[in-house]
């Protein structure tokens, strides 16, 4: 008898365990650093806007990820982002040059990996 309880006790902690990261998987929840609020503000460039980049990203997991890196490319001057978690991506519309080096460093200060670059000038 004490073994069945023992056993339903175990399977209860395994359960209570495994549903956090059930949570994390399915993306729900903040899964680095997270609570706390995971939606970025919009931000609105004040000049007009003379090129596009594409930066790849890897190591976003989470909606708290996504919002992580939106913010630190929106500090930069000059730059308003838009983050996809599904596609990994950032599309940073630009009203003045800013040098990958720049963007990238704001992806890395934010955790994540920049891997590929596209330019889209405007016409």
């Amino acid at each position: 008898m004490g073994n069945y309880i023992a056993g339903a006790v175990l399977i209860a902690a395994v359960l209570l365990a495994l549903r956090p990261a059930l949570r994390h998987f399915r993306g729900e929840g903040g899964c680095c650093g997270g609570g706390g609020e995971t939606k970025a503000k919009k931000k609105k460039l004040q000049a007009p806007v003379i090129a596009q980049k594409v930066l790849h990203i890897e190591g976003m997991h989470c909606q708290n990820c996504r919002s992580r890196v939106e913010r630190r490319l929106n500090q930069l001057d000059g730059a308003a982002a838009r983050v996809s978690l599904r596609q990994n991506t950032a599309v940073v519309s630009m009203c003045r040059e800013i040098g990958d080096r720049e963007l990238k460093t704001a992806v890395e200060a934010a955790g994540y990996r920049v891997t590929e670059r596209e330019l889209r000038r405007k016409s």
